[in-house]
């Protein structure tokens, strides 16, 4: 499978200036329409379209008590820096379980304004909470800042442990939460998954199902620590993963990672109930992930986006994919391919499209 999402990307693909419409509401609508057209005619993906247009449900999130604070860049898209908040063990105190709203009296709003523009046209669907995805220690570490974490786990980890048991047990309270006010949504579609990828399924939703009231268990969930890149698998398990778990648990089934290559601490994540996905990101060994993973697991491969930048080599691109390709398939995995972290193509959106158009000309070459 093969799946691209420019993020970044986007503002040099379909710059908003090409926008007709007036007010912002008009126009993040037309931008989004207009996205869906531009991946269709220009991406040789497998990502589908589908006819429809969603109506986010009108929920809201109280805060978490503490919130993260930084040092912004001159630039525009320049690197920030952590100005710690959670200074202390007491500081812990300070930090509230977020409280769950859900106005329906505005969601009905929402879906009668979308019905009267989009009738004729797009069926509208209303979705509440449809992806679920756990950042404990990114939330940490936007609270405290990246290398204190990694100090804490030798000064301070009586206060990390703290920290981790509050968030778990809030972020718990807050599926909770959910479950009360009825907002929970099937993700056994395109909805994005983990931390690239999408929740097309027949295994979902779980026996019993009663579509008047989605549950965990009828639903994917992710989690993922990126800020632990750095440190080794003991460490990982013990400050994130076994945290990590608990939350995942009530799900069915269940993604793992982001950017933090997971090739050394496998037997760690396979513990994770429900897994299916774990991301292979570009800084990992793919012939270890391929080994590891096998048939079991969706090997969730994130190619390098650095080759839409600089000298854009076909070569080197189609050298890359087909290396991967040959790898998963002598180990028999369930390959998908995720391009994203594109922060910029230099300008040049056709990169994007021979991209796509390499890796499928790979993935045809095996059949």
């Amino acid at each position: 499978m093969i799946l691209l999402f420019p993020e970044g990307g986007w503002e040099e693909l379909l710059p908003k200036t090409l926008l007709t419409c007036e007010s912002e509401p008009a126009r993040e609508i037309e931008w989004s329409l207009r996205n869906r057209i531009y991946h269709h005619e220009h991406f040789a993906d497998d990502t589908v379209i589908e006819g429809e247009w969603v109506v986010r449900k009108a929920i809201e999130n109280s805060g978490w008590g503490l919130e993260p604070r930084r040092h912004q860049s001159t630039e525009a898209r320049g690197a920030w820096a952590f100005l710690p908040v959670l200074n202390s063990r007491e500081d812990i105190g300070k930090l509230t379980t977020p409280r769950i709203t859900h106005d329906a009296d505005e969601t009905a709003r929402r879906v009668a304004s979308a019905k009267r523009l989009f009738q004729g046209i797009l069926p509208v669907r209303e979705v509440g909470v449809a992806h679920i995805s756990y950042h404990l220690m990114q939330q940490y570490t936007y609270l405290r800042g990246l290398e204190q974490m990694m100090v804490d786990m030798f000064d301070a980890p009586d206060m990390l442990h703290d920290t981790m048991r509050f968030l778990t047990d809030a972020h718990k309270d807050v599926l909770r939460q959910y479950q009360e006010l009825n907002v929970l949504s099937l993700n056994n579609d395109g909805t994005y998954h983990s931390s690239g990828g999408v929740g097309y399924t027949d295994e979902l939703p779980a026996s019993g199902f009663r579509p008047e009231r989605v549950r965990p268990k009828d639903m994917w969930a992710s989690a993922e620590s990126q800020e632990l890149a750095g440190v080794g698998p003991a460490q990982h398990e013990e400050f994130a993963l076994q945290y990590e778990r608990e939350l995942l648990e009530p799900f069915a089934l269940t993604g793992y990672g982001c950017c933090e290559p997971l090739t050394d601490r496998l037997a760690h994540v396979f513990s994770i109930p429900g897994i299916r996905r774990l991301s292979i990101s570009p800084f990992a060994d793919v012939l270890l992930a391929a080994e590891g993973l096998g048939d079991r697991y969706i090997f969730s491969w994130k190619p390098r986006p650095m080759d839409l930048v600089g000298s854009f080599s076909e070569e080197r691109i189609r050298a890359y994919i087909r290396n991967t390709i040959d790898l998963a398939a002598a180990n028999e995995c369930l390959l998908e391919m995720i391009l994203k972290d594109t922060h910029t193509c230099e300008n040049h959106p056709e990169r994007f499209d021979r991209w796509a158009q390499i890796a499928r000309e790979e993935v045809d070459r095996i059949g």
